[in-house]
Order: C-alpha cells, then sequence, then structure tokens
C-alpha cells in the first residue's frame, strides 16, 4: 500500500508541478532574447509568480517521494511506474490549461497506460 500511494504522490505532484510551472512561465511570456541580462529579467519576473513556488514546491515532494521509493523497491518497478506522469500532465494540460491535445497525443497516453498495466502485471 505505501508503494501505490508514494507513486501516486510522485505521479500528482510531479504533474502538477509541471502544469504550475507551465502557468506561471505562460503569465510572464516567451523568452526570445537569450542573453543573460534577458534571462535574469525574465527569472526575476517568473519568482514573482506565486504559481511558480507552487510548481516548484509540488516538484520537491513528487522528487523525494521518487527517492524514497527507490530506496524500497527496484528502479526496474519504479521507472516504469512513474511513466503514469506523462498521462497525468496531459490531462492537466488538456482540462486545467485548457490546450489543445492533438490525437496522436492522445494514442501516446493510452500506449503508455498500457505499457505501464503490462510491467505492473509482471
Amino acid at each position: 500500500m505505501r508503494f501505490v500511494l508514494f507513486i501516486a504522490i510522485v505521479v500528482l505532484a510531479g504533474a502538477a508541478g509541471d502544469v504550475a510551472v507551465t502557468h506561471a512561465m505562460k503569465k510572464i511570456g516567451a523568452v526570445d532574447i537569450f542573453r543573460p541580462a534577458s534571462v535574469v529579467r525574465a527569472l526575476g519576473r517568473a519568482f514573482r509568480i506565486g504559481w511558480m513556488w507552487i510548481g516548484i514546491g509540488l516538484m520537491a515532494v513528487g522528487f523525494f517521494s521518487l527517492l524514497a521509493l527507490l530506496s524500497w523497491a527496484d528502479v526496474s518497478v519504479v521507472v516504469p511506474a512513474t511513466a503514469l506522469s506523462y498521462v497525468a500532465g496531459v490531462f492537466g494540460a488538456k482540462f486545467l490549461l485548457h490546450e489543445q491535445v492533438a490525437p496522436v497525443r492522445w494514442a501516446g497516453v493510452l500506449l503508455v497506460t498500457v505499457g505501464v498495466a503490462l510491467l505492473s502485471i509482471g
């Protein structure tokens, strides 16, 4: 049960962190010029947005949960199970960020889900 709980934390916290950081970065706009001063200004704007800090916190929770999982189980079990974060990320992009998700990406989500299911059987 502990294993399943921590897989869920890794998947959901990691995907939610990605969605939160994406939301913050969309608020500040694209960084078109990659000069040091431009990058520093963009980072300064990003770190003033609460969603960025929420995203970083969620990603940290996901990462430390992954470390705990790796101390309990084999990497050959943990890493494929955490691939479900790609599935959660697509759902977050579609329903929280209102992004258009192409059918080929939905097919990829289905393939990842089937792959994780097959690996969990063995």
